[in-house]
């Protein structure tokens, strides 16, 4: 070939190139049909490993390990041991993103042991005055008398803002409430979490991650007393006081975890034992909770679900536990949900520590207890629950120069006893 018919061949193909390169641009969807989803930073938390802070999913499938579900579409989700801490799969679990109501079990895990639950306190007009409009409610009522035990029903089955706003006011106001759950979300080593509004009131900056609302349920799970609120199904909630009536009506309420209840086409997770769902327009549907099965417990979150279906975030919670079941023993760890700082004896472990909130507001006492069993109780009925989780206070009592010590196991009491509810 002349040097001239390279020439022209290469100024052709020089000419051509352009078009061909822009080609595929041209196939490309209209700007308003693109996806418009929020993508996670390139980088977050490494908090529990290193495979946690990348975007995407994170799982080491090898034979013999199920493929995770295709039909999970949670902006961040992630599926760990409750016991070992091994985080068995995660999707952008450190995108710090709106809790909603999830945000009540930190604000359980740090209140609940202050206030003992026979403690009755009669609510005021300023305790309820700053409410968020749409907030999802109890029914607590100003000049009524309610019992701490009450208002924490109130809190985990109904999800009620007006019933954490009273036991903030108990705890000495929202401002220092939320002072205490900033620094126990610190102590967990939740370092997502940003604590602005109690209750998971959508707030500006207030954000928290499926890895520390794992941790946060963890956690509250050590404490007798959440264990029971949080695998309560229904019960039943005081009424008004009418003027001449002597005897005060009660009415039921039920628990809005789904997985729990079974309800609206959802059915009743086999295993579940709490612990907290929520949903507010800026957060969109969000949960974690906490299943036994043959005697291994899992704790799933799932974030902010995009698909259409209905209550989203339960199936795809559902499917995530079935998954880890299935997966557990199987599955190398991408991860491990880390000990709270006080537990901590060394570069990744917790052998003492934990949970030590086991002031008036009850819990798992140290000493004095018996054995420290302690199973989960449902209050006003149990329709539809499946097995509740039933664990101890893995307390190890020692006896060492007159002084006794207490060292609590880090990351889950022990698994003792597993109770059957009736279905419907």
């Amino acid at each position: 070939m002349s040097a001239l018919r390279k020439t022209a061949l290469t100024v052709a193909a020089a000419a051509l190139l352009p078009v061909l390169t822009a080609a595929p641009a041209l196939a490309s969807p209209p700007a308003d049909k693109e996806d418009k989803q929020p993508q996670p930073p390139a980088a977050m938390s490494t908090v529990g490993g290193v495979k946690l802070g990348r975007p995407g999913t994170q799982v080491n499938l090898a034979p013999g390990v199920p493929v995770l579900p295709k039909e999970v579409t949670g902006r961040s989700w992630i599926v760990a041991d409750a016991e070992s801490g091994d985080v068995l799969a995660a999707h952008n679990a450190h995108w710090r993103l709106p809790p909603a109501s999830t945000l009540k079990m930190l604000f359980a895990d740090t209140v609940l042991p202050k206030l003992p639950r026979t403690q009755t306190h009669v609510v005021t007009a300023e305790e309820l005055a700053k409410v968020g409009e749409g907030s999802s409610l109890v029914g607590v009522k100003e000049k009524q008398s309610y019992t701490v035990h009450d208002l924490w029903l109130g809190v985990f089955l109904r999800s009620g803002n007006d019933a954490v706003h009273v036991l903030s006011s108990m705890n000495g106001g929202i401002a220092k409430t939320v002072k205490d759950m900033n620094d126990r979300a610190a102590e967990l080593q939740a370092l997502d979490t940003h604590v602005v509004s109690p209750d998971g009131y959508d707030a500006v900056g207030q954000v928290s991650s499926a890895y520390d609302l794992t941790l946060i349920a963890r956690s509250g799970m050590q404490n007798r007393d959440f264990r029971e609120y949080c695998s309560t199904p229904r019960a039943k909630f005081p009424g008004e006081v009418k003027p001449g009536n002597k005897k005060r009506s009660t009415f039921e309420i039920q628990n809005t975890n789904r997985l729990l209840t079974g309800d609206y086409g959802i059915p009743a997770y086999q295993g579940i034992a709490g612990v907290k769902n929520g949903s507010t327009t800026h957060a969109g549907a969000t949960f974690t909770g906490v299943a036994e099965r043959n005697g291994r417990v899992l704790l799933v979150t799932v974030m902010n679900p995009s698909a259409k279906e209905g209550h989203a975030v339960y199936k795809e919670a559902a499917r995530l536990l079935d998954w880890g079941f299935s997966a557990a023993g199987k599955v190398k760890p991408v991860g491990e949900l880390v000990p709270p700082k006080s537990a901590q004896t060394g570069p990744g472990t917790g052998e003492s520590g934990g949970n030590a909130q086991t002031g008036p507001g009850g819990g798992d006492q140290a000493a004095g207890e018996g054995n420290g069993k302690a199973t989960v109780a449902a209050a006003g009925g149990s329709g539809g629950a499946g097995t509740a989780l039933a664990v101890t206070g893995g307390v190890l009592a020692l006896l060492a120069g007159g002084a006794f010590l207490v060292n609590r196991r880090w990351p889950l009491p022990d698994l003792v006893r597993r109770r059957r509810h009736t279905e419907r």
